[in-house]
């Protein structure tokens, strides 16, 4: 694979999609960078040497302008980040809103921006969207909204970094720790009614989406759109 002796800074949690990401990178012969708000927890979450883990906070274009001097060139920027803002219109928060949008569909520009003159012209970035931007789901506006931009986002910059690649991986509902929050009860019932409707008849798997990220990266005639691999979520 053309990841072989190749830097990719995947931002995300130490756990969940982003550390499938980063696995799945380093087995295809990457060195990793990874990093979040946490520097501490993700250099415990990952005891290869050949995964170094580093601060930024998406929210704050200085903290990633920081993050890119002290790494200087890197091959792929992978993003995973985002802040959850579910709920309807008369519940949710502005602040939860703003997050929402700085962290997954602002953050890409300023990655962009900051990232994008130290890499080669066959270097990528990948950042996350989601089914929600497709389908209307229940109190899921501001997320659904999020996505929508990154969508847009990503189409604009790679028309703007060209030859540097720009795709995102836009998922359905995946068995990644995100849903724990909702109770064991819940999270079965939801789990269920997906296994039940969907086209695909499962919930999708962090090695799922590390597969397309890796193909992403790997697939230099990819540039400038959404890959859905979300089960068919959406047709339903």
């Amino acid at each position: 694979m053309s990841l072989r002796n190749r830097t990719v800074l995947v931002i995300g949690r130490g756990s969940g999609i982003a550390r499938a990401v980063a696995l799945a990178a380093r087995a295809a012969g990457a060195e990793v960078v990874v990093a979040g708000r946490n520097r501490d927890t993700l250099a415990a979450a990952y005891p290869d040497s050949g995964i170094t883990a580093e601060h930024v906070d998406l929210a704050d274009e200085a903290s990633i302008a920081a993050l890119a001097e002290r790494l200087g060139s890197v091959d792929h920027v992978v993003s995973t980040a985002s802040a959850r803002a579910r709920g309807t219109a008369q519940t949710l928060t502005h602040e939860a809103v703003l997050a929402s949008f700085a962290v997954k569909a602002v953050a890409p520009i300023f990655l962009a921006k900051h990232f994008a003159p130290r890499m080669p012209a066959d270097g990528s970035f990948v950042f996350f969207s989601g089914a929600s931007a497709r389908k209307v789901l229940p109190s899921m506006l501001a997320v659904g909204g999020t996505n929508a931009a990154v969508d847009a986002v990503v189409r604009g910059l790679a028309v703007e970094l060209a030859p540097i690649r720009v795709n995102a991986v836009s998922p359905g509902t995946i068995d990644s720790g995100a849903y724990d929050a909702l109770g064991d009860e819940a999270k079965s019932a939801l789990f269920a009614n997906r296994e039940a409707t969907s086209p695909a008849r499962r919930v999708g798997t962090v090695d799922d989406i590390a597969g397309v990220v890796l193909f992403a990266l790997d697939t230099t005639f990819l540039t400038g759109v959404s890959l859905a691999i979300d089960g068919g979520e959406p047709l339903v």
